[in-house]
């Protein structure tokens, strides 16, 4: 479970549409969506400043939130945020309600432990190579932790971790792992690679962060435009 509570103080906004965005935008505050939950849709504002420093916070992308909306407090996660393209700012969040008895899906960040005594970095020159930083779980909402571990401190030379050997906490799953009988999708997380290896991997993982950031830039600029993230259901 996160170690730190996080609530959202929010305020219905009457009005929706690109000059109401705007306006709201220059007078520092965000405008957001509350879905899910068996409710409709919730049009809120949120101070800029305060959702600005929260998303800095690792724990924040994977907490149950509490949303206070003119005083009534809602349970949500965080499942998507909109960032300007040139500027440090935020352009539009979309929180989920969290109901006790649902099932949340979401990825949690791998914190991966003891690389500083990696075996195959300490007698044999590897680098230690990140195949992934997070990963989809499934739980319910009681059972969620702010982030799974991955010990690598026995790795040698080539060797590597894969996704049934993290560690999970009871009710915890990998969607990934949850049918899969015959450990098709156990994929790699991490591997102690020869330096030249790593290198390659190193820029191949450059290439497609560089083409990912380029995807979220024409996003951002699309929700300068008009309100993004408004759900149907």
């Amino acid at each position: 479970m996160s170690s730190e509570q996080f609530e959202l103080i929010a305020r219905e906004r009457r009005r929706t549409g690109t000059a109401p965005v705007r306006r709201l935008r220059r007078e520092g505050d965000v405008p957001a969506v509350l879905y899910g939950g068996g409710k409709g849709n919730l049009s809120i504002a949120i101070n800029h400043d305060v959702l600005f420093h929260s998303l800095l916070k690792e724990e924040f992308h994977s907490a149950i939130i509490v949303i206070n909306t003119d005083g009534n407090k809602e349970q949500a996660i965080l499942r998507d945020v909109v960032r300007h393209p040139h500027k440090s700012a935020i352009l539009h969040a979309d929180f989920q309600r969290v109901e006790a008895t649902k099932t949340l899906v979401m990825s949690l960040p791998i914190h991966f432990i003891g690389e500083e005594e990696c075996i195959g970095v300490k007698t044999a020159g590897g680098i230690i190579s990140h195949l992934m930083n997070e990963v989809e779980i499934s739980c319910l909402p009681k059972d969620l932790p702010e982030s799974l571990e991955l010990d690598v401190s026995k790795l040698n030379l080539n060797d590597s971790l894969h996704l049934s050997d993290i560690a999970l906490p009871d009710g915890v799953q990998i969607t990934t792992l949850m049918h899969d009988e015959q450990h098709e999708h156990d994929h790699a997380v991490v591997a102690v690679l020869p330096p030249k290896i790593s290198a390659a991997a190193e820029e191949e993982a450059e290439a497609a962060a560089a083409a990912e950031a380029e995807g979220e830039v024409d996003e951002a600029e699309a929700a300068e435009d008009g309100e993004a993230g408004e759900k149907d259901d």
